[in-house]
């Protein structure tokens, strides 16, 4: 797939015709990495891989896991440019994902026309919800400096609102406040926009001064929905403190890095586009019925590097039912996630 030959088209109109380029790239990608990829090719053998694939259904996964147990690069190892790593969590193994040069360029140009179709094509001045991670490595990124250096791009002047000790700059974000006259675009991940807009943001003067700009954020639920904070009471939050108007949630994953999902901000369902899919399986790992909810398995058109095309993950959701009212989509997928189950064995052709 010519990344740049579909730079100038509706990402979002997924069509018939679209579907189908999807599906036989899909196909490509499964080969691809069965050629060059020697665990891979493992994985489907010994899961008895079926050789004529007809539905987008049958495209064999692995689980995200499973970046956390095997260095997983369908290139040589000279040629990776990049490593991307989760965030992990104390005593957990992070996810690794290798990146050649292709394939960096590849998610930044669609991350890039993604958000130009949902934000428009000008850049803002840019406030970051968070301390500045001042990474030490240009060719190794955790989770987080990986979303904000991708979404950086499309920003300017950026600031971090926290200092270096993680308490809230207020002289730092008073001046780029009076500085940016125009539309500011506030990124970060959705525990930490609570935490530090919403509970702790607390010099009233300052508070309405955030009205002219827009929020984007991702991840971070559990902490929420341990909290009892609903996506829908985020965003009344959010308005009510600092009349912030339009807040938009992204659903996106260190292993498919690039062709995120934007929320919908009619219907609040995440959608899908021309370069990404996702399917519910039940507990028997078929694929479910739309409006039943089961584990989401995301697909991606941009995993060359490394066979992160097809996955598994260990979150739950499901695929809106019926038609699409609100017209956001014309055939593609749109899903709601409602949570998190943990499995304790990995499944699918990555159970080996």
């Amino acid at each position: 797939m010519n990344i740049n030959k579909l730079k100038n088209k509706n990402p979002y109109n997924v069509d018939r015709f679209e579907k189908k380029l999807f599906f036989e790239r899909m196909k490509f990608l499964t080969e691809h990495h069965k050629k060059n990829n020697a665990y891979y090719s493992k994985m489907l053998n010994l899961s008895k891989q079926k050789k004529n694939i007809q539905e987008i259904k049958e495209i064999p996964y692995v689980h995200n896991e499973l970046f956390k147990l095997l260095d997983l690069y369908s290139v040589k190892k000279k040629n990776i440019f990049k490593v991307l790593k989760s965030s992990g969590t104390s005593g957990s193994k992070q996810s690794k994902i290798f990146l050649d040069k292709q394939n960096a360029i590849n998610q930044s140009l669609v991350l890039s026309q993604l958000f130009k179709s949902n934000f428009g094509g000008e850049r803002f001045p840019m406030l970051i919800i968070d301390k500045n991670p001042k990474f030490k490595s240009p060719k190794e990124y955790d989770a987080k400096t990986a979303a904000f250096l991708g979404f950086s791009l499309f920003g300017f002047d950026h600031t971090f609102l926290l200092d270096d000790q993680g308490k809230i700059d207020y002289e730092s974000f008073e001046r780029f406040i009076k500085k940016h006259k125009k539309k500011i675009f506030i990124f970060g991940f959705t525990s930490f926009i609570y935490e530090i807009l919403i509970k702790h943001f607390d010099k009233k003067k300052l508070m309405k001064m955030l009205n002219n700009s827009f929020i984007l954020h991702g991840g971070g639920w559990k902490k929420m929905d341990d909290q009892k904070i609903s996506n829908d009471k985020f965003k009344k939050l959010l308005k009510t403190k600092h009349n912030i108007k339009r807040v938009v949630n992204y659903y996106g994953m260190i292993e498919q890095a690039g062709s995120v999902f934007f929320e919908c901000e009619k219907c609040n369902f995440f959608k899908s586009s021309i370069f990404s899919n996702v399917l519910i399986r039940n507990k028997n790992l078929q694929v479910e019925e739309n409006g039943k909810p089961g584990l989401i398995q995301v697909m991606s058109t941009l995993p060359t590097s490394y066979p992160g095309h097809s996955i598994l993950t260990e979150d739950v959701g499901y695929i809106k039912k019926g038609l699409n009212k609100c017209k956001c989509l014309t055939e593609g997928s749109c899903f709601k996630v409602i949570g998190r189950t943990k499995i304790s064995k990995i499944r699918g052709c990555s159970d080996v």
